[in-house]
């Protein structure tokens, strides 16, 4: 799978416009870096919560009218999980009514909208990957938004896509990982969740897959929701262990701590979080084609960047 477009170095009349919201979070920060590799593939715009409040309906309008655009990916979402429950007209603002007044307005004058959402929709209850058309079921406010979000996307054009995704990490902001790296260089055992199964996803992977997207003819590409999510499976723990080899291996702590496998229930969360996450990714592989999605790849990319930055 690669980006389609002109050039790398030649920037086309025609070269399709994109607008990317939420700039500034892990996903937003992976697009710009990827868009940076092609910059002739199209003309892209970099948009975060103060430059545009994806919130409020006027100010939409009002940026898309002065600022004309073929595609908009929306990677801005509210994802701390259990502060959603503490915050739920924030998170709901953000995750449940925004996605529907960017489809509204995006609609409304013929741009392709592309949406992030998550595998925290199902309640994680199936004992095979989930595919597209499965029982959406939420256990908690952040999955319950996202799904209420999806479902204004879809209703208002039928066209625009939504790519369901999971357990996304980068080189940049607050994840998993750098949790991992953090706490392994500052303590001799960590406790992490066994019970929770998923595939990692490395932002950079899934910023590609959305860049392929949006490049792609619309009339190539149908609407409706799609799934993207890291592989080989494996749990929190399993995680763990390999985000700590590999932080060693590369000097980023001084040695292993003991990690230890723990259940669900033994690390109370305000809000629930489903034990299976994996995603069938077979409808977008039938659309794209074979996809990048080794996360040990990506791991290893984000902690050579820690370790070339002195973090």
């Amino acid at each position: 799978m690669s980006l389609r477009g002109a050039p790398r170095n030649a920037l086309q009349p025609d070269a399709p416009r994109i607008l990317v919201t939420g700039a500034d979070g892990q996903l937003g920060r992976s697009l710009r870096a990827l868009a940076a590799q092609a910059p002739g593939a199209a003309r892209y715009t970099f948009l975060n919560r103060s430059q545009l409040d994806i919130t409020q309906a006027g100010a939409i309008s009002a940026w898309l009218d002065a600022h004309p655009a073929d595609c908009l990916i929306n990677a801005a979402a509210y994802t701390a999980v259990d502060r959603a429950a503490s915050a739920p007209d924030l998170s709901r603002a953000i995750n449940a009514a925004a996605p529907g007044l960017l489809a509204r307005a995006c609609a409304a004058r013929g741009l392709r909208l592309l949406h992030v959402s998550t595998d925290y929709v199902f309640d994680g209850r199936l004992d095979r990957p989930y595919r597209e058309d499965d029982l959406a079921a939420p256990l908690n406010t952040y999955g319950r938004g996202k799904l209420e979000g999806e479902h204004a996307v879809l209703a208002a054009d039928a066209r625009a896509i939504v790519v369901r995704t999971g357990w996304v990490f980068s080189a940049w902001g607050g994840n998993f990982v750098r949790t991992m790296v953090r706490l392994g260089s500052q303590r001799d055992a960590l406790r992490v969740i066994d019970d929770q199964v998923g595939g990692p996803t490395w932002a950079g992977h899934l910023a590609r897959v959305l860049l392929t997207l949006a490049l792609r003819p619309a009339s190539e590409t149908p609407g409706g929701v799609y799934h993207f999510g890291g592989q080989p499976w494996v749990s929190w723990h399993g995680f763990a262990l390999e985000i700590q080899a590999r932080a060693l291996a590369l000097g980023l702590i001084a040695r292993l701590p003991r990690v230890e496998a723990i259940s669900s229930a033994e690390w109370p969360s305000p809000e629930p979080r489903p034990a299976n996450g994996r995603l069938d990714c077979a409808r977008l592989e039938a659309l794209l084609g074979p996809l990048e999605r080794d996360w040990r790849i990506g791991l290893d990319r984000v902690l050579e960047t820690w370790r070339s930055e002195g973090s």
